[in-house]
Protein backbone atom coordinates (compact mmCIF):
# COMPACT_ATOMS: atom_id res chain seq x y z
CA UNK A 1 0.00 0.00 0.00
CA UNK A 2 1.13 3.55 -0.66
CA UNK A 3 2.45 5.53 2.28
CA UNK A 4 -0.36 8.06 1.85
CA UNK A 5 -2.69 5.38 3.18
CA UNK A 6 -0.71 4.88 6.40
CA UNK A 7 -2.34 6.57 9.39
CA UNK A 8 -0.11 5.35 12.22
CA UNK A 9 3.15 3.45 12.60
CA UNK A 10 4.47 1.93 15.83
CA UNK A 11 5.78 -1.21 17.41
CA UNK A 12 3.55 -3.60 19.34
CA UNK A 13 5.78 -5.54 21.74
CA UNK A 14 5.47 -8.36 24.29
CA UNK A 15 1.79 -9.07 23.69
CA UNK A 16 0.25 -11.10 26.53
CA UNK A 17 -2.95 -12.79 25.31
CA UNK A 18 -5.47 -14.87 27.30
CA UNK A 19 -8.33 -16.53 25.40
CA UNK A 20 -11.70 -17.33 26.97
CA UNK A 21 -14.45 -19.26 25.19
CA UNK A 22 -17.78 -17.43 25.54
CA UNK A 23 -21.35 -18.01 24.45
CA UNK A 24 -21.82 -16.50 21.00
CA UNK A 25 -25.06 -14.81 22.14
CA UNK A 26 -22.99 -12.61 24.48
CA UNK A 27 -20.91 -11.31 21.57
CA UNK A 28 -23.71 -10.89 19.02
CA UNK A 29 -24.89 -7.62 20.59
CA UNK A 30 -21.41 -6.14 20.09
CA UNK A 31 -21.14 -7.12 16.40
CA UNK A 32 -20.65 -4.22 13.98
CA UNK A 33 -23.21 -4.28 11.13
CA UNK A 34 -22.38 -6.64 8.22
CA UNK A 35 -19.74 -8.57 10.18
CA UNK A 36 -20.01 -12.14 11.46
CA UNK A 37 -18.44 -13.90 14.44
CA UNK A 38 -15.25 -15.81 13.59
CA UNK A 39 -14.69 -19.05 15.49
CA UNK A 40 -11.75 -21.31 16.27
CA UNK A 41 -12.89 -24.93 15.94
CA UNK A 42 -16.39 -24.01 17.11
CA UNK A 43 -15.23 -21.77 19.97
CA UNK A 44 -15.96 -18.06 20.12
CA UNK A 45 -13.15 -16.34 21.95
CA UNK A 46 -12.65 -13.09 23.75
CA UNK A 47 -9.00 -12.23 24.39
CA UNK A 48 -7.57 -10.16 27.21
CA UNK A 49 -4.52 -8.51 25.65
CA UNK A 50 -1.77 -6.45 27.27
CA UNK A 51 1.14 -4.96 25.33
CA UNK A 52 3.38 -1.95 24.78
CA UNK A 53 2.95 0.68 22.08
CA UNK A 54 6.47 1.90 21.19
CA UNK A 55 7.77 4.63 18.85
CA UNK A 56 4.30 5.78 17.87
CA UNK A 57 4.18 8.08 14.85
CA UNK A 58 1.04 9.68 13.47
CA UNK A 59 1.38 10.20 9.73
CA UNK A 60 5.15 9.95 10.18
CA UNK A 61 5.49 12.35 13.12
CA UNK A 62 6.15 11.62 16.78
CA UNK A 63 3.70 13.19 19.21
CA UNK A 64 5.56 14.55 22.27
CA UNK A 65 4.91 12.47 25.43
CA UNK A 66 2.75 10.03 23.45
CA UNK A 67 5.48 7.85 21.92
CA UNK A 68 5.54 4.86 24.31
CA UNK A 69 2.64 3.62 26.44
CA UNK A 70 0.81 0.54 27.69
CA UNK A 71 -2.49 -0.79 26.38
CA UNK A 72 -4.80 -3.49 27.73
CA UNK A 73 -7.87 -4.48 25.75
CA UNK A 74 -10.65 -7.03 25.62
CA UNK A 75 -11.44 -8.08 22.06
CA UNK A 76 -13.24 -10.71 20.01
CA UNK A 77 -12.92 -12.06 16.50
CA UNK A 78 -15.03 -11.39 13.40
CA UNK A 79 -14.99 -11.76 9.65
CA UNK A 80 -16.40 -9.62 6.86
CA UNK A 81 -17.09 -10.67 3.28
CA UNK A 82 -15.79 -7.95 0.96
CA UNK A 83 -16.86 -9.09 -2.50
CA UNK A 84 -15.33 -12.57 -2.82
CA UNK A 85 -12.76 -12.02 -0.06
CA UNK A 86 -13.25 -12.90 3.59
CA UNK A 87 -11.44 -10.39 5.82
CA UNK A 88 -10.68 -11.57 9.35
CA UNK A 89 -10.63 -8.92 12.03
CA UNK A 90 -11.17 -7.95 15.64
CA UNK A 91 -13.73 -5.88 17.55
CA UNK A 92 -12.84 -4.23 20.85
CA UNK A 93 -15.08 -4.29 23.89
CA UNK A 94 -12.79 -1.74 25.55
CA UNK A 95 -9.22 -0.46 25.20
CA UNK A 96 -7.44 0.95 28.25
CA UNK A 97 -4.50 3.36 27.86
CA UNK A 98 -2.78 5.79 30.28
CA UNK A 99 -3.01 8.87 28.03
CA UNK A 100 -6.19 10.96 27.85
CA UNK A 101 -5.28 12.47 24.47
CA UNK A 102 -5.20 9.01 22.88
CA UNK A 103 -8.60 8.24 24.40
CA UNK A 104 -10.09 11.52 23.21
CA UNK A 105 -8.97 11.10 19.60
CA UNK A 106 -9.95 7.42 19.42
CA UNK A 107 -13.40 7.93 20.94
CA UNK A 108 -14.39 11.15 19.19
CA UNK A 109 -12.98 10.54 15.72
CA UNK A 110 -13.06 6.76 15.47
CA UNK A 111 -16.00 5.92 17.79
CA UNK A 112 -13.81 3.44 19.67
CA UNK A 113 -14.28 2.56 23.34
CA UNK A 114 -11.08 3.76 24.99
CA UNK A 115 -10.70 4.50 28.69
CA UNK A 116 -7.85 6.39 30.40
CA UNK A 117 -6.52 4.81 33.60
CA UNK A 118 -3.22 4.76 35.51
CA UNK A 119 -1.05 1.99 34.03
CA UNK A 120 2.39 0.47 34.38
CA UNK A 121 4.35 -2.48 33.09
CA UNK A 122 7.40 -4.50 34.03
CA UNK A 123 9.55 -6.67 31.78
CA UNK A 124 12.27 -8.76 33.41
CA UNK A 125 14.65 -11.27 31.84
CA UNK A 126 16.62 -13.77 33.91
CA UNK A 127 18.48 -16.93 32.95
CA UNK A 128 16.31 -18.42 30.23
CA UNK A 129 13.12 -16.73 31.44
CA UNK A 130 11.10 -13.68 30.42
CA UNK A 131 8.44 -12.21 32.68
CA UNK A 132 5.97 -9.52 31.59
CA UNK A 133 3.48 -7.75 33.82
CA UNK A 134 0.77 -5.30 32.75
CA UNK A 135 -1.08 -3.40 35.47
CA UNK A 136 -3.89 -0.83 35.48
CA UNK A 137 -5.95 0.87 38.17
CA UNK A 138 -9.76 0.90 37.94
CA UNK A 139 -10.81 1.46 41.58
CA UNK A 140 -8.15 -1.12 42.43
CA UNK A 141 -5.05 -2.45 40.67
CA UNK A 142 -5.61 -5.21 38.10
CA UNK A 143 -2.80 -7.26 36.58
CA UNK A 144 -1.97 -9.75 33.83
CA UNK A 145 1.41 -11.49 34.20
CA UNK A 146 3.15 -14.17 32.15
CA UNK A 147 6.40 -16.05 32.73
CA UNK A 148 7.80 -17.69 29.59
CA UNK A 149 10.93 -19.12 28.06
CA UNK A 150 13.11 -16.30 26.78
CA UNK A 151 13.69 -18.03 23.43
CA UNK A 152 10.98 -17.17 20.90
CA UNK A 153 9.70 -19.78 18.43
CA UNK A 154 7.71 -19.65 15.20
CA UNK A 155 3.90 -19.83 15.40
CA UNK A 156 2.84 -23.21 13.95
CA UNK A 157 0.80 -23.14 10.74
CA UNK A 158 -2.86 -23.89 11.40
CA UNK A 159 -2.56 -23.41 15.16
CA UNK A 160 -4.79 -21.54 17.57
CA UNK A 161 -1.96 -19.04 18.05
CA UNK A 162 -2.05 -18.36 14.30
CA UNK A 163 -5.82 -17.80 14.45
CA UNK A 164 -5.47 -15.34 17.32
CA UNK A 165 -2.58 -13.33 15.88
CA UNK A 166 -3.42 -13.38 12.15
CA UNK A 167 -6.43 -11.05 12.18
CA UNK A 168 -5.45 -8.03 10.12
CA UNK A 169 -8.56 -5.83 10.23
CA UNK A 170 -10.33 -3.78 12.88
CA UNK A 171 -14.09 -3.21 12.85
CA UNK A 172 -16.12 -0.70 14.86
CA UNK A 173 -19.86 -0.11 15.03
CA UNK A 174 -20.42 3.58 14.31
CA UNK A 175 -24.20 3.55 13.74
CA UNK A 176 -27.25 1.31 13.47
CA UNK A 177 -26.18 0.21 9.98
CA UNK A 178 -22.69 1.67 9.73
CA UNK A 179 -19.31 0.07 10.34
CA UNK A 180 -15.80 1.47 10.13
CA UNK A 181 -12.93 -0.72 8.92
CA UNK A 182 -9.16 -0.27 9.06
CA UNK A 183 -6.29 -2.55 8.16
CA UNK A 184 -3.26 -3.43 10.27
CA UNK A 185 -0.07 -4.62 8.58
CA UNK A 186 2.66 -6.59 10.32
CA UNK A 187 4.87 -9.61 9.65
CA UNK A 188 4.15 -13.02 11.12
CA UNK A 189 5.01 -13.02 14.82
CA UNK A 190 7.01 -15.34 17.05
CA UNK A 191 5.82 -16.53 20.46
CA UNK A 192 7.54 -17.38 23.72
CA UNK A 193 6.58 -20.77 25.24
CA UNK A 194 4.52 -19.92 28.34
CA UNK A 195 5.54 -21.47 31.65
CA UNK A 196 3.03 -19.84 33.99
CA UNK A 197 0.63 -16.92 34.21
CA UNK A 198 -1.49 -14.97 36.69
CA UNK A 199 -4.60 -12.97 35.84
CA UNK A 200 -5.91 -10.79 38.67
CA UNK A 201 -8.70 -8.87 36.95
CA UNK A 202 -12.24 -7.89 37.90
CA UNK A 203 -13.84 -8.36 34.49
CA UNK A 204 -17.24 -7.12 35.65
CA UNK A 205 -15.77 -3.84 36.89
CA UNK A 206 -13.67 -3.34 33.76
CA UNK A 207 -15.97 -4.68 31.03
CA UNK A 208 -19.52 -4.88 32.40
CA UNK A 209 -21.99 -7.50 33.55
CA UNK A 210 -21.81 -9.48 30.30
CA UNK A 211 -18.27 -10.50 31.22
CA UNK A 212 -18.64 -10.93 34.99
CA UNK A 213 -18.49 -14.72 34.60
CA UNK A 214 -14.86 -14.43 33.47
CA UNK A 215 -13.92 -13.60 37.08
CA UNK A 216 -14.27 -17.32 37.82
CA UNK A 217 -13.25 -18.69 34.41
CA UNK A 218 -9.96 -20.29 33.47
CA UNK A 219 -8.59 -19.19 30.09
CA UNK A 220 -8.60 -21.78 27.31
CA UNK A 221 -5.12 -20.63 26.30
CA UNK A 222 -2.47 -18.06 27.21
CA UNK A 223 0.30 -16.90 24.91
CA UNK A 224 3.08 -14.33 24.76
CA UNK A 225 3.96 -12.91 21.36
CA UNK A 226 7.05 -10.80 20.65
CA UNK A 227 5.18 -8.53 18.23
CA UNK A 228 6.78 -6.30 15.60
CA UNK A 229 6.60 -3.00 13.82
CA UNK A 230 3.03 -2.36 12.67
CA UNK A 231 1.24 -0.02 10.30
CA UNK A 232 -2.37 1.06 10.81
CA UNK A 233 -3.97 2.09 7.55
CA UNK A 234 -6.51 4.84 7.00
CA UNK A 235 -10.00 3.48 7.44
CA UNK A 236 -13.22 3.45 5.50
CA UNK A 237 -16.91 3.30 6.39
CA UNK A 238 -19.58 1.06 4.93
Amino acid sequence: MANSKVFLTAEWRKLALAQYAVNKEILTKYLPPNTELDDWQGKYYVSLVGFMFLDVKLRGFNIPFHTNFEEVNLRFYVKYKDGLEWKRGVVFIKEIVPLSAITFVANTIYKEKYQTLPMKHLWTTTAGELKVDYLWKAEEWHSFSITASSKAVDIPIGSEAEFITEHYWGYTKIGANRTSEYGVEHPRWEIYPVKSFKIDVNFQLNYGNDFAFLNDAKPDSVMLAEGSEIRVMKGRKF
